[in-house]
Formats: C-alpha cells, sequence, structure tokens
C-alpha cells in the first residue's frame, strides 16, 4: 500500500475533469509530497501517466480496488517541481 500525504476525491467525474482536479490540487502541495487521486474513471489508467509525463510530476503507483460500487482506481503523484 502507497503512502499519501493528499488525498483527491475524483468520484463520479469522467475525463477530463480528474485531471484537471489533480492539476489544480497538486499546486497546493509541498516539492516532495505524494497527491493520492481516487477515481472511478478507468481513462485514468492511461492519463494519469501521461499527464505525470507532460508535467514533469513522478506518477509513483496505481491501485485497483474493488468495491460493490464498481472499480476504484488509486493514482499516486508525486510533486516534483
Amino acid at each position: 500500500m502507497l503512502h499519501a500525504d493528499v488525498k483527491l476525491d475524483t468520484l463520479g467525474y469522467f475525463c477530463p475533469m480528474p485531471i484537471i482536479m489533480t492539476l489544480k490540487k497538486i499546486k497546493e502541495l509541498k516539492l516532495g509530497q505524494v497527491l493520492e487521486v481516487v477515481s472511478d474513471d478507468e481513462g485514468i489508467k492511461k492519463d494519469m501517466p501521461a499527464w505525470c509525463d507532460t508535467t514533469g510530476h513522478q506518477m509513483v503507483g496505481l491501485e485497483e480496488e474493488q468495491t460493490k460500487a464498481g472499480t476504484v482506481y488509486k493514482a499516486f503523484v508525486k510533486k516534483t517541481k
């Protein structure tokens, strides 16, 4: 299980909203802190690593969890700049 300093709930939102919400939230973090983005949009599996490559932040992991409502994805992004 990965550790996060801050959690961002984007459940119910679909692309591009989780990425837009991540962009806003990561600005509030200090360098080196990890943001956990919780999403039920499967697109986050491709979108978040691509966004990290584009912006220079580090994707440190992705977890999937099965719930009664469906699959929940947890993307962990480290602020690097």
